[in-house]
């Protein structure tokens, strides 16, 4: 090469590199796409195995072969919690159907369009809940790859088509079981006022210091540690025939229709967990009165009140309102008084539940409210 000649070598070894890492990140994404591409088709055949169907009409489609109006149909499947999914060809035979009977509830005067509404998004919620928990902490764990080189997609339709008829039939029973007790209340009730606004004892039990808890735990030790206080509280609830409103990580609630059975719920959990030395304190507070239930939760002045007799009750103890208090007593469960309780009569009696007076204080949106401590006699 003469003197002052331009050198082509360089660039055209970097052309070469070039060309050769071009092809081999066109490799690459070559490689994530089939991977891609294979993830999609086991997930798609996943979704047919569970739905018993394969996607094939677009929302205008099914809606019509249900023969239900677009707007209508929207509303149920975004009530059950159904996103927007414009044209696609993504819902079923399945769907189809679920739409028709829900509409045919309606045609026959079964329910109301707004009741239906309700239905759709009560069920909704609560069977989301309920998917995300077995997906995330039931079919996570049992489908770790059993060998190298397994991939979590090629365990995973195996074991729900194992795991699907099972699970399928265990809820209907549990849905049965659930609904034959829901069905006895209505019975039981006096008329329909009653069914709407009742009379119920609330409570809401609520781990202190759960903020800091969150900033000083791992997750996974933050997880255990809510599942625990959970279980333990439904456990306790459900066993003594409280019903488990809702939890809320570090806090759940529950109403029961036996005062006498609430007082030894809010108690029994301060004892149990109290006993578990990993468990934060507990703290406990229970109103009584007039409860407005809606699509399986409480709402009213009584389930407020209770919230903030919790956010006041002192570390592993639980405080009852006034009316609370009164049922107790004319109950015969708790003493009038530490007098009562020490007479002849009161001794006869033998209350289980002791009531200490706290002082009175404003409550935010409530008034002035006296607090109770409630305890165990004896």
């Amino acid at each position: 090469m003469a003197e002052g000649d331009p050198d082509t070598s360089a660039p055209a070894a970097g052309a070469g590199g070039a060309a050769g890492a071009e092809r081999s990140g066109g490799a690459e994404q070559a490689e994530h796409a089939a991977d891609a591409d294979d993830a999609e088709n086991i997930a798609l055949r996943i979704e047919e195995l569970i739905l018993g169907a394969r996607r094939q009409y677009t929302p205008f489609q099914a809606a019509r072969a249900a023969g239900v109006p677009m707007d209508l149909a929207s509303r149920f499947w975004r009530a059950m919690g159904f996103p927007d999914i414009g044209p696609a060809k993504a819902l079923t035979e399945s769907d189809v159907l679920a739409l028709r009977r829900l509409a045919g509830l309606v045609e026959a005067g079964l329910l109301s369009e707004s009741m239906a509404i309700q239905v759709a998004r009560s069920t909704g919620q609560t069977t989301a809940r309920l998917a995300d928990w077995q997906i995330d902490s039931f079919l996570e764990g049992l489908t770790e790859p059993p060998e190298p080189g397994m991939t979590r997609s090629e365990v995973t339709y195996p074991l729900v088509e194992l795991l699907l008829p099972e699970l399928e039939e265990f809820l209907i029973y549990v849905w049965r079981r659930q609904l034959a007790a829901a069905s006895g209340r209505v019975v039981q009730a006096q008329d329909d006022a009653e069914m709407v606004d009742r009379r119920l004892a609330v409570g809401f039990a609520d781990l202190v210091g759960f903020t800091r808890l969150t900033r000083r735990l791992e997750e996974e030790q933050l997880g255990e540690l809510v599942e625990a206080f959970e279980t333990t509280a439904a456990d306790q609830v459900a066993a003594r025939g409280g019903r488990l409103i809702k939890t809320l990580g570090d806090e759940v609630l529950f109403a029961v229709d036996d005062p006498g059975t609430a007082a030894d719920i809010g108690l029994r959990l301060v004892e149990t967990l109290g006993d578990d030395p990993m468990m934060p304190e507990l703290r406990v507070g229970i109103a009584f009165g007039t409860v407005t239930t809606r699509m399986g939760d409480v709402f009213g002045n009584t389930v407020n009140l209770a919230s903030r007799l919790t956010s006041i009750a002192p570390k592993d103890m639980v405080l009852v309102d006034g009316a609370m208090r009164e049922e107790l007593t004319a109950a015969g469960l708790a003493p009038h008084s530490e007098k009562a309780a020490d007479s002849d009569e009161g001794r006869a009696a033998a209350y289980r539940f002791a009531l200490q007076p706290l002082y009175q204080r404003p409550v935010r949106g409530l008034g002035i409210v006296e607090p109770w401590l409630l305890t165990r006699r004896g």
